[in-house]
């Protein structure tokens, strides 16, 4: 079970690095350039930003190509697959946003479970177009991930990195 654990986690790395590493590099112009949607409200709102969509999404890639590296798995599949783990965690994370708009919730307000899996949903719904996820991989995350989210960001709040600690 452990070995499971681990695997999984070591799968899931670059959308983890892509979504801590949005936030941490995150500011300045917002995503969606603050237009707003046919119900009157921001698209996304100020958290989901140019800056750290682009650059968090680069840091997965480079952290998936480096695991792939020490692996020795390092092929153009393990490159494709970083991608769309980590833009798909970009994504995942933006739609969330999305969704928390349109249900009236302020920026910063907790979603729970929403607010920790949105960006496990996008890096594995992207991923499965060129990978086969085990279920066992996908309940692990799914049940590992909010735990993990929740310590992350409270830790960043701690550190003065994040407005909430959630």
């Amino acid at each position: 079970m452990l070995h499971d654990i681990l695997e999984a986690l070591t799968f899931f790395a670059p959308a983890y690095f892509a979504n801590t590493f949005a936030c941490i590099l995150g500011g300045g112009k917002p995503l969606d350039f603050r237009k707003k949607f046919i119900d009157g409200r921001r698209v996304l709102g100020d958290g989901v930003t140019v800056k750290g969509s682009v650059l968090g999404g680069g840091v997965g890639v480079i952290v998936g190509i480096v695991k792939s590296i020490l692996e020795n798995s390092f092929t153009l599949h393990e490159i494709e697959l970083s991608f769309l783990l980590s833009y798909g965690a970009i994504l995942g994370d933006a739609l969330g946003s999305f969704l928390k708009r349109r249900l009236n919730i302020p920026r910063g307000r907790p979603a729970p479970l929403l607010d920790q899996l949105d960006f496990v949903m996008g890096a594995l719904f992207l991923a499965s177009f060129i990978e086969e996820i085990e279920m066992k991989t996908i309940i692990i995350l799914l049940l590992i991930t909010p735990f993990g989210h929740l310590l992350v960001n409270m830790t960043g709040y701690k550190l003065g990195m994040k407005d909430v600690p959630w």
